[in-house]
């Protein structure tokens, strides 16, 4: 079985590990205990970090967008160097098989510093097609096949799920999954932790049902990677 790429990305303002450091990140949490995971199961994956929460991408620009929608023929030195940090990311999402995101909710939404990065991905000519000539929807993804998308989330309050109490006015699974569906990543798995603004019992059996669900997931996806090497044919 080949090698997998991972792409780790987190997200959070707050630099440290809930559990560890004080008002550390609980997506950071999850994210460290998902890779850590990973690698006991998969020692001969690769691993590539990014930190968004401390780092992030430049906003989208005038410029960017102007150099963006201009042929990469036509560009010229100026527009070519306003591309480049979205040219090394989109590398970056083209390598990986598998996607961890820490994406805490923020105001019911993604953190800016995410959006940022999504913005630069998301790239016409580069991770989706677009002509107006073409007949049905002129718009099309262009990630290759088969990669999957995990993401990690934390909120305040509770009851974020698909039908619960606020399920209505969650943005964050959906401000990823449906940007990263647009561009052609459709197989989503989603784990959150609640009650952090609650800070009580509630809280950590959050944490505790959210470790053992990332438990269960890397178990998940190793068995079906497992399963679909079981099935490929034999070289001859």
């Amino acid at each position: 079985m080949q090698p997998l790429n991972i792409l780790q990305i987190d997200a959070s303002a707050r630099p440290g590990l809930s559990g560890i450091d004080p008002r550390g990140s609980h997506t950071r949490r999850l994210t460290r205990r998902f890779i850590e995971r990973w690698q006991e199961a998969r020692p001969q994956d690769s691993v590539a970090y990014r930190d968004v929460g401390q780092q992030p991408p430049s906003p989208v620009s005038g410029d960017w967008i102007a150099a963006a929608f201009t042929r990469p023929e036509r560009r010229d030195e100026a527009a070519r160097a306003c591309l480049a940090e979205s040219d090394m990311l989109v590398q970056e999402l083209l390598r990986a098989d598998l996607i961890v995101i820490g994406a805490p909710m923020y105001n019911f939404g993604l953190p800016a510093q995410l959006k940022a990065w999504l913005d630069n991905v998301v790239r016409v000519g580069v991770t989706f097609g677009f002509d107006r000539s073409r007949q049905g929807e002129p718009y099309w993804p262009m990630l290759p096949p088969g990669k999957q998308l995990v993401i990690l989330s934390s909120r305040g309050d509770y009851g974020y799920d698909p039908g619960g109490r606020l399920g209505d006015i969650n943005l964050v699974e959906r401000g990823l999954s449906v940007p990263m569906g647009y561009i052609g990543l459709t197989q989503t798995h989603s784990i959150a932790i609640e009650y952090d603004e609650f800070g009580d019992e509630r809280l950590r059996a959050s944490i505790s049902a959210a470790e053992t669900a990332v438990d269960n997931l890397v178990e998940e996806l190793v068995q079906n990677l497992l399963e679909t090497a079981d099935r490929e044919p034999a070289l001859a």
